[in-house]
């Protein structure tokens, strides 16, 4: 997965992308969304979705649901 996959995936569901930059250790980019989510992409295809849609976000880019802490 990379980020112009995901910003296409999430965009043609109506979620505005936001803001798009190279995260701080420069190995990936952030990816805020409209519906507060924002994901992690890893130059290396992983990805950590973070945020208040995240739930929504999660469901477009067929990803597990986050593990619940206890």
């Amino acid at each position: 997965m990379n980020a112009d996959g995901i910003v296409a995936l999430v965009t043609a569901a109506g979620i505005e992308l936001t803001d798009r930059r190279r995260n701080a250790e420069g190995d990936g980019w952030s990816l805020s969304f409209a519906n507060g989510a924002t994901v992690e992409v890893g130059d290396d295809g992983s990805a950590r979705i973070a945020g208040k849609g995240s739930k929504a976000v999660r469901g477009l880019l067929d990803l597990p649901p986050a593990p619940r802490r206890v």
